[in-house]
């Protein structure tokens, strides 16, 4: 008896290990990366009608289950209608499946630890029910559409009525840009992304609200929807994530727009308007979806360097956004400020920040810090590009967002794997990471003693 009953503790331990909810997250991207991969890889699925190369497959299809936009061949030319059709698939089944994990996580989080979810509702939640999920799958897929539906609806009617296109041509663009754009991926159907539309604000502003509302994340949008009339009854996470994401789009659109006010190769040969314009789209796409309407490699390298930074940073929690988040870049700082302050706690309107919150916000900042010097230091080895436009693409494939120097398609098959590995780890890491620190935290039944090294 004694013996079947450790037999079954074995057996429950090691189902538990594998039904880890990390561990199931990372299992379904994988499973979706490699179907998308086999169908992109057939026949059917290229313009020629011949397989494309396996990597070219792989890649594309990481792209856009990563919500990613980086592509080494030119998506419109490449690919046939079937395969436009699965990469779009791909896309919304990553930004689905995002949203909808990071709000059953933050679901799953609090109730493990027994606090008051404001996210998503102003009752007590101590576990995460069935009807609970449903509700948030369903939210989930209900904002999702609505942005998506009314950014097609803006996009089919400029299409139609400015450019000339058939309605039924007209209508297919509007819904893969608008599905592109809400779920942050970046992805377009002309080679020059949306270049040729930088100075039409018919197309690029519903465009970026679309990546606005995305970046943002469910729980954001939620509350926002239920309680826009009271903000001082906002969670203390959409507080953070309004208010730190509204700074760095108005940073962003100030640096952009005046490093590359005179410069011809990028807003110089617009007119006033449009510069302002250009400059407000290219300083929402770092967040992180991968559209340009001006030439990113003729860009400065300081404007480069202020990319990097935005991207990095990247969107809002449970949202399609990636990077390492702006909540835990917010932390951070509040971190810092406290410390040179000198005050014991760190406090952020009027709520106190506990310590584990501190800790996981430096984890996957560090950790997403060492993953990039790993990776750049790797791809300058393997090849010949120089520093500046190297960084520029592993922040862009780990903050998931697309924005390229151009130089995505000439990397040798290795570099190619290696930013494929990267997109996957950039659009589960901090999500997992994050759950996975948060899930395991448990109490100490001792302390040793304190002993404090010399810092700095």
């Amino acid at each position: 008896m004694a013996s079947r009953q450790a037999l079954r503790r074995a057996w429950r331990r090691l189902f538990a290990q594998f039904t880890h909810p990390t561990r199931v997250v990372v299992a379904a991207f994988g499973s979706a990366l490699l179907v998308g991969t086999l169908l992109l890889s057939l026949p059917v699925a290229a313009e020629s009608g011949s397989r494309s190369p396996l990597v070219s497959a792989l890649f594309t299809a990481a792209s856009a289950l990563c919500v990613t936009g980086l592509a080494v061949v030119d998506t419109a030319s490449h690919w046939s209608a079937f395969g436009e059709l699965v990469i779009l698939a791909l896309i919304q089944l990553g930004g689905f499946g995002v949203m909808t994990l990071a709000s059953l996580f933050g679901l799953l989080i609090s109730g493990r630890m027994r606090m008051r979810s404001r996210l998503y509702t102003q009752a007590e939640t101590k576990s995460v029910g069935p009807g609970t999920a449903r509700r948030v799958v369903v939210g989930v897929v209900r904002t999702s559409l609505i942005f998506e539906a009314c950014t097609a609806a803006v996009l089919t009617v400029r299409f139609a009525t400015g450019y000339g296109e058939p309605w039924g041509r007209a209508t297919y663009l509007g819904v893969f840009h608008a599905v592109s754009a809400f779920n942050n991926a970046g992805f377009a159907l002309w080679p020059d992304s949306l270049v040729r539309f930088a100075g039409d604000a018919w197309v690029c502003l519903p465009v970026a609200i679309a990546v606005i509302a995305g970046g943002l994340g469910f729980p954001v949008l939620w509350e926002l929807r239920r309680q826009w009339r009271t903000p001082r009854r906002w969670s203390l996470h959409t507080k953070i994530t309004l208010a730190v994401s509204g700074l760095l789009l108005v940073l962003g659109m100030v640096v952009v727009t005046a490093a590359e006010w005179s410069n011809q190769a990028t807003l110089g040969a617009l007119s006033v308007p449009g510069r302002l314009l250009a400059g407000f789209f290219q300083a929402v796409m770092p967040r992180t979806a991968g559209f340009n309407s001006v030439d990113i490699a003729g860009m400065h390298h300081e404007t480069w360097l202020s990319l990097d930074l935005l991207m990095f940073v990247g969107g809002g929690s449970a949202g399609t956004a990636g990077g390492i988040k702006v909540t835990t870049f917010a932390l951070l700082a509040f971190v810092i400020w406290a410390e040179l302050r000198g005050e014991p706690r760190v406090n952020v309107l009027r709520r106190r920040l506990p310590d584990d919150i501190q800790r996981q916000a430096l984890t996957i900042a560090l950790l997403g810090v060492a993953v990039v010097m790993i990776t750049t230091w790797v791809l300058l080895v393997l090849t010949p590009f120089p520093f500046e436009r190297v960084v520029f693409e592993v922040v862009s494939a780990f903050a998931t967002v697309g924005l390229s120097t151009g130089i995505t398609a000439d990397l040798p098959t290795a570099g190619h794997v290696m930013l494929t590995v990267l997109m996957f780890i950039g659009r589960l890491g901090p999500l997992t990471l994050g759950a996975a620190l948060a899930l395991r935290s448990r109490p100490r039944r001792y302390e040793l003693p304190e002993e404090r090294p010399i810092v700095g």
